[in-house]
């Protein structure tokens, strides 16, 4: 394993290194270039002041250029070139802009769809970016208020887009903000594409080069979308559900929604009556759009801290389940009864099993799994539990293993349009999907899924907590868990980096005192689902003969570095000893104290 301590960095150029001095330089060099012409003053402002202040503060914020990782653009809001800022947006979309028309260069007219969620400066980044595809010739719809990640998936097939633009940083905390790129099919951009929108970017030297206009000078370039647009995707996503006699029967089932300030409110609740739930009890301090997120510490679903207002009112109205979905509302946490009838968090990986299982049992139930001559398939990403593989191989269905990011799911979709029937997919980090109209993951549908599924336990004398016992009873129980270490700035991507690269060249022997059997390195090899190549991404995998697995990953979009881990047990092994052995084995190796967590 790598030695964990603090790395004197030097960054190889032609001829030697650039040095700790020469950066500095250059990050000051950076900086007074934003006191320039073009710049507003209230940035200004902001780069004097972080000149006369803290050097670590100036250089993190222009230490480098935004990129696109695995969710496009995200970042802490505020001035310099490593920040989200009208001008990092605006060189975005101008990059965007320009390889749209470089692809699309035959077509009369290109068109983008662009949508935003309710954090600060979303609806004055999401203006910018319409303005600018628009000063570029581009047709641009964009949405009159905040609506779902989903719905502005939808929206570019809806409307036959080549592109589309969310403005979100899902749900990261409140001082960041974010742009996803999505391509024609309604998935967010993938290679090549998402490092040739960066080329485009880096072509664009100064802000000049950048079409900024003001709105009332793109009339005729932008169209608004309202809730027209909502009326289409409910309706298309309705025809997704397979158990609507099972909720007729149990209209009055008690449900709990949060949307944690965030956007979910303006479709979930609407989603939930059109399917007959009379009972529905909303938490209204979190009904309220708010992108300081006052009444959670971070506005993260799959942070159960998250959930203790919805929890609250789901002991107090007696709810049998609980739904929460993020600032963007891709993201949903579920919550159900115990055996003890108290309420409890399902895991992503515990909930995508369940829904997996209750899909493809309906599917089989009602003939849809053999009333097409196109195959059923599920989707699911490397580092999500291997449970649903195994439901999957039980209902004869294909599932595809793919890199990480729910774009990589969207490209099976694609890969098999007019071939396969996509049933269901998902991750681990509380995303999931069903059907093909949206490319994302989509909470609306997740929730109206989450309580068909209940729905259906009911009528079947169980709650969803069992219908998870008897899948653990017939294809062993798994346990998951995930550990995330966080390394701040460039000394700390040194250290992720040599973290990765000690498990590289010296992998475990053993995992919970059972044998390596396998080791994927996804960054030097080249792994497959079935038909569909995967793309190579810096992560290792490593597998033990009793099917014990753990997943070395850095994180795309932050300065993390991620630990997932998997245990299998069958009847008779003690679980929690088994997942205490592995996590010794990994405390022994020391980066927990030395993260900046």
């Amino acid at each position: 394993m790598p030695a964990v301590g603090r790395l004197v960095w030097a960054i190889p150029k032609c001829g030697g290194y650039i040095t700790k001095l020469d950066m500095d330089a250059e990050i000051m060099k950076r900086a007074q270039s934003w006191l320039g012409e073009g710049y507003d003053e209230e940035t200004k402002a902001e780069v004097r002041k972080l000149i006369a202040g803290d050097p670590k503060q100036l250089e993190d914020a222009f230490y480098k250029t935004l990129e696109f990782g695995t969710g496009g653009l995200r970042g802490i809001m505020g001035a310099g070139t490593n920040r989200m800022n009208k001008y990092t947006v605006g060189m975005a979309t101008q990059g965007f802009a320009n390889y749209l028309k470089i692809c699309f260069n035959d077509l009369p007219e290109i068109k983008v769809a662009v949508c935003f969620d309710c954090r600060h400066h979303s609806k004055e980044f999401a203006q910018i970016t319409a303005d600018i595809f628009a000063a570029n010739g581009l047709h641009v719809y964009l949405f009159k208020e905040l609506r779902p990640t989903p719905e502005l998936s939808y929206a570019v097939r809806h409307f036959g887009c080549q592109g589309g633009v969310m403005i979100t940083a899902s749900h990261n905390p409140k001082v960041y903000n974010g742009y996803k790129a999505y391509w024609n099919d309604g998935a967010q951009v993938i290679a090549p594409h998402d490092k040739n929108i960066i080329k485009e970017v880096n072509k664009i030297t100064s802000i000049e080069q950048v079409k900024f206009v003001k709105s009332a000078e793109c009339k005729g370039f932008v169209e608004m979308v309202g809730e027209e647009l909502d009326d289409a995707y409910l309706k298309d996503i309705a025809t997704l559900r397979v158990s609507d006699e099972y909720m007729a029967k149990h209209k009055d089932l008690c449900v709990v929604y949060t949307p944690l300030h965030g956007c979910g409110v303006k479709l979930v609740p609407r989603a939930l009556k059109e399917m007959g739930l009379t009972n529905v009890h909303f938490v209204e301090e979190q009904c309220i759009n708010d992108g300081d997120f006052p009444t959670v510490a971070s506005p993260n679903p799959g942070e159960i801290s998250a959930l203790k207002m919805a929890f609250d009112l789901a002991d107090k109205v007696g709810a049998e389940i609980v739904l929460a979905s993020d600032p963007d509302a891709d993201r949903i946490a579920i919550g159900v009864r115990n055996d003890k009838g108290e309420m409890v968090q399902l895991s992503g990986n515990q909930a995508n099993s369940i829904m997996t299982y209750y899909m493809l049992r309906r599917w089989t139930a009602t003939g849809r799994i053999n009333d097409s001559k196109l195959f059923p398939y599920t989707v699911k990403t490397i580092v999500t539990t291997d449970l649903i593989s195994r439901i999957a191989q039980r209902f004869g269905v294909k599932c595809y293993d793919v890199l990480t990011g729910f774009k990589n799911i969207a490209e099976v979709v694609k890969h098999n349009e007019g071939k396969g029937i996509y049933v269901i997919g998902g991750e681990e980090s509380f995303g999931m999907s069903v059907g093909e109209f949206v490319r994302d993951k989509d909470s609306v549908i997740s929730c109206e899924l989450a309580c068909e599924c209940a729905a259906w336990c009911a009528d079947n004398n169980m709650t969803m907590w069992g219908l998870l016992q008897m899948i653990f009873r017939e294809f062993g129980e798994y346990k998951n868990w995930l550990r995330t270490y966080t390394y701040l700035g460039i000394e700390g991507k040194k250290m992720i980096d040599s973290i990765v690269e000690g498990y590289r060249t010296n992998p475990p022997k053993t995992l919970a005192g059972s044998p390596v059997v396998s080791v994927k390195d996804y960054a030097n090899d080249t792994f497959y689902a079935p038909e569909v190549e995967l793309a190579k991404s810096n992560v290792l995998q490593f597998t033990a003969e009793d099917g014990t697995m753990v997943s070395v990953r850095p994180s795309g979009t932050e300065p993390k570095i991620k630990f997932y881990f998997e245990i299998k047990c069958m009847e008779g092994e003690d679980v929690e000893a088994k997942a205490a052995l592995l996590d010794k084995e990994f405390e022994q190796q020391g980066y927990a104290s030395k993260a900046d967590n």
